[in-house]
Order: structure tokens, then sequence, then C-alpha cells
């Protein structure tokens, strides 16, 4: 029975074929992973670090992943690699003083209000996704890649254990505590400021 895992590609002996053919920088090999790898991996830097950095940080998981090609051996599926690669990167970035930074001057741009906004509904989903991301944005870097790897890239304990290099235990710990964390931030009533 074939998993239905979206980090699996379809099959070794083309992961490693892509592989060695983006190693010898043959024509069309790199945008072709690229083509192939980057909506997932731009949708995992979007929930870890936010939309504002994470167009810049695929960016960065491509070109690690170019200068890293060497590393694939093939033992995992390519894009299980990547992912990997990428979780790192969004880890090293969330504990960097420039994520840091980048997150609180986000939280006070006046320009990121729904106000322009035609219908209510539009407004509520708007404001709706901000909370969940900045709710996001508050949980501890681990927590975060945990939650995202598990409950929106749907990836098994296992798999999130492997890519993070933790046990599963861990796993399930981490994701546990962002879902505590998660619900308490979501359904604290918010103080009006002055």
């Amino acid at each position: 029975m074939a998993s239905s895992n979206a980090l699996s590609s379809p099959g070794a002996h083309s992961d490693l074929a892509l592989a060695i053919r983006c190693r010898h920088n043959e024509p069309g090999a790199f945008e072709a992973l690229y083509r192939q790898y980057s909506p997932r991996l731009f949708g995992l830097a979007y929930r870890m670090v936010g939309p504002n950095e994470a167009e810049d940080l695929l960016q960065e998981i491509f070109l690690t992943a170019h200068r890293k090609m060497a590393l694939y051996k093939g033992d995992s599926a390519l894009g299980t690699w990547l992912f990997r690669l990428a979780t790192n990167q969004c880890l090293d970035y969330l504990r960097s003083k420039r994520a840091r930074l980048a997150m609180l001057t986000d939280a006070i741009d006046p320009e990121q209000g729904p106000e322009a906004r035609g219908s209510a509904g539009a407004i509520l989903g708007v404001l709706e996704r901000m909370d969940l991301e900045r709710a996001l944005a508050q949980l501890p870097p681990g927590s975060r890649a945990v939650f995202v790897l598990h409950d929106v890239e749907g990836c098994e304990h296992r798999e999130v254990a492997e890519l993070l290099g933790v046990s599963e235990g861990t796993s399930k710990s981490q994701l546990h505590k962002a879902r505590m964390r998660l619900r308490r931030l979501l359904t604290t009533p918010r103080t009006a400021g002055h």
C-alpha cells in the first residue's frame, strides 16, 4: 500500500537521479526540483515564520539545498530530506534575533489591518487567520515546528521526530503543549489598548 505522505516523491530511484542531476548542474534539474517541492516548502516556511519572511526564507532553503545536495544519499525520500533541511532553516531563523524583531514590528504594523475588506465574513476570516498566525508566533520554536508539521502538514509523530531529531514522545508532548497554549491564546479575550 502506497503512503499518501506529501513528503514522499515518486520513488527512490527518481529522487536520487534528480539529486545527481542537480549535483552535476544539469540544465533544468534544479528548476525541476524547485517546481516539485517549492509549494510545500513555502507552506512550511509561511506557517513557521510568517508571511513577511517566508519568500526570502524559501530562497535561502533552496540555496542551502543546492550547496548541500552532495549530502543527499537517497536513504530517505528527497522530499523528506528537503523538509528536514527546511524545518531546520526555519527553526534557526526563529531562534535568531532578526526573527524576534520582525515579529514584534509585524504585530504593531498598522497596514496589516482589515479595514479595506468588503464583507463582514471576509473580515472575520482575516481576523481569525491573523489571530491564529499571531498565536503561532507566540509558541516556542520547537512547539511551533511540531504543531505545523503534525497538525498542518499531516506528518505522523514518527516523521516529525525524524525531521526534528527528537523522540516520538517529545513530539507528542510538544504537540500537546502547543495545542493547549494555542487554545488559551485563541480563547482569551483581548484587552482593549489605549
